[in-house]
């Protein structure tokens, strides 16, 4: 009897260490992550080329200095223009506050290297404005030039400070606004309320949004090659197109994933203490209400950001636009957008099943505490935080080798040409996309199925239905808003996506950022201005979405 209980009992103990099928998935969704990031680490272990150590000892210093100053001033003015309208939009009552709520986030819609190329020809010698004061006699010789560092970082606050402002303005106006007022009970003016009480609660959100922001800038490589900026990213560019030299790119990688990982580091340190004790009362905090001279300065302290991130840029390219724009406008300018927008559906469907896989696995398995499929789902989001260059430089070796594979063992038996199935084709940009935006399909997802209750996954079990039946049946038809805002999010993404297209894409295949990238680098700016004008208006409908869910809930609530 002791014997046959001690069968019974070791059976399922057995079964433990076989993974299910949904933790298998999961694993093999990660595979995609995993494999550049390995391949990039492995080459601090690698031998060192004469390139790389020439690299080392010439540039790499000053790679590394201008990628770290960029970081600084990006996160001093990008955190003055989101912290400073945050505090205004979510706590005054100003003419046009409303307005502005939903316009600050605008400029999250234009690439920053599209913003680039307008600025420098509008802040060019021979532009508008440098010959307006040249005319009017106010500058007698060239004003500072905008391709420099200083404006890089100012091109790229002006596009990315919407991430601080939509987080610190969550903050200041659920939690940091009710605590600062009752400060003000207290005797604090307005200025300690806001420093001593309102800010440093809302450091988190802050620090939170600041380090998305600080990732996208680390990760950018269309603003400071435009602009001859030498950071990590232009420098792997050089390398890996101009010099050839595919082992000290991916060298170079190695060290702008450190610099990111660090960024990562930065933002989980930064929301520790994240959580509060929500406070009790039945109505929103009132705003103070501004008029007269008061009103007018937080009207123009919060236009000003979106007039330098959109208003500016947009009136250059739709003036180019209008009066030249591209020479190709006609079939072959159709095949850029076709282009765009295939590689774009394919990774985005992608993208949202892998999603919907991964959630629906972590609740399934909620409480099993399956380590693999814990590991398995955060390296899957990983990618959002590894810069597109760094994946596609990390992937190309890879996929180089499943290609040759596949050439010598199993094209000769189906009678295929020998050929770069997956490097010579758009596969390979489809395997980045997917690595580099999983994480926001994900994010969409796993939001969208925490708030199905679980009571309905055990009515559905205690019938009989198995899990693929629970998540088709159930969960899918709910999660539908849900899972069409996901496919939107990465659709747009990736349409903007520029470094890791140009490294990929295949021989003579264009997309809308590959073709503004193109004219720009050869100053024809007034050229790219079309294809930009289509970027900019595909990424301007998550911006409005993302406004839309959450300054109509605000303004609800008051």
């Amino acid at each position: 009897m002791t014997t046959r209980t001690t069968v019974i009992a070791a059976k399922p103990s057995s079964r433990l260490h076989l993974p299910s099928v949904w933790t298998a998935g999961a694993v093999l969704i990660a595979l995609p992550i995993a494999v550049p990031i390995i391949a990039i680490l492995l080459t601090f272990v690698s031998p060192s080329t004469e390139v790389w150590q020439h690299l080392r000892e010439s540039v790499l210093l000053e790679y590394i200095g201008n990628t770290v100053g960029l970081l600084l001033m990006v996160a001093v003015l990008a955190t003055l223009f989101g912290v400073s309208t945050a505090w205004l939009v979510a706590t005054r009552e100003f003419p046009g506050r409303r307005w502005l709520s939903w316009l600050l986030l605008v400029p999250i819609a234009a690439p920053a290297y599209v913003v680039a190329y307008a600025y420098a020809d509008l802040l060019s010698f021979t532009g508008p404005l440098q010959s307006l004061l040249r005319e009017w006699g106010l500058a007698a010789s060239a004003l500072p030039s905008v391709r420099s560092l200083p404006g890089a970082a100012f091109v790229l606050s002006a596009t990315l400070y919407p991430y601080i402002y939509l987080f610190a303005f969550n903050a200041f106006s659920q939690q940091a606004q009710p605590l600062a007022e009752a400060a003000r009970t207290l005797g604090a003016g307005s200025g300690r309320a806001f420093f001593r009480v309102a800010l440093p609660h809302a450091r988190p959100a802050i620090a939170g949004g600041m380090a998305l922001a600080l990732m996208e800038s680390a990760a950018d490589f269309g603003v400071v090659d435009f602009f001859g900026v030498p950071t990590l990213t232009n420098g792997i560019f050089r390398t890996w197109y101009a010099q050839g030299e595919h082992q000290a790119a991916m060298q170079l990688a190695g060290w702008l994933f450190l610099v990111v990982a660090v960024l990562v580091v930065f933002e989980q340190i930064a929301r520790r203490g994240s959580y509060a004790n929500p406070v009790s009362r039945n109505y929103a905090a009132p705003r103070r209400r501004h008029r007269g001279v008061r009103g007018l300065v937080c009207l123009l302290v919060c236009l000003l950001p979106f007039v330098l991130g959109f208003g500016l840029p947009a009136v250059v390219l739709c003036w180019h636009a209008v009066t030249v724009g591209d020479p190709l406008m006609g079939p072959r300018f159709i095949g850029f957008i076709t282009n765009s927008i295939t590689v774009a559906a394919i990774a985005s469907a992608a993208a949202a099943v892998c999603a919907v896989w991964l959630a629906y696995a972590v609740r399934h398995h909620q409480g099993a505490g399956s380590r693999l499929l814990t590991i398995s789902v955060r390296l899957a989001t990983l990618g959002y935080a590894v810069p597109g260059m760094v994946l596609a430089v990390g992937l190309i070796a890879p996929l180089t080798g499943v290609d040759k594979w596949l050439a010598e063992h199993v094209n000769p038996l189906l009678g295929l040409p020998a050929g770069l199935l997956l490097t010579g084709s758009a596969a390979a940009l489809i395997f980045v996309y997917l690595a580099r935006f999983l994480t926001v399909a994900y994010n969409s997802c796993e939001g969208g199925m925490a708030r199905i209750h679980s009571h309905y996954d055990a009515a559905a079990r205690s019938l009989g239905a198995k899990p693929l039946r629970i998540l088709t049946a159930i969960h899918l038809p709910i999660m539908t808003p849900t899972i069409l805002t996901a496919l939107l999010l990465v659709f747009v993404d990736v349409v903007k996506e520029l470094p890791a297209t140009l490294i990929l894409r295949p021989f003579n295949f264009e997309t809308l950022a590959t073709r503004t990238y193109r004219l720009a680098s050869d100053e024809r700016i007034a050229e790219a201005s079309s294809a930009a004008l289509l970027i900019v208006a595909v990424g301007l409908i998550p911006a409005l979405l993302i406004a839309w869910q959450n300054f109509s809930a605000a303004s609800r609530s008051r």
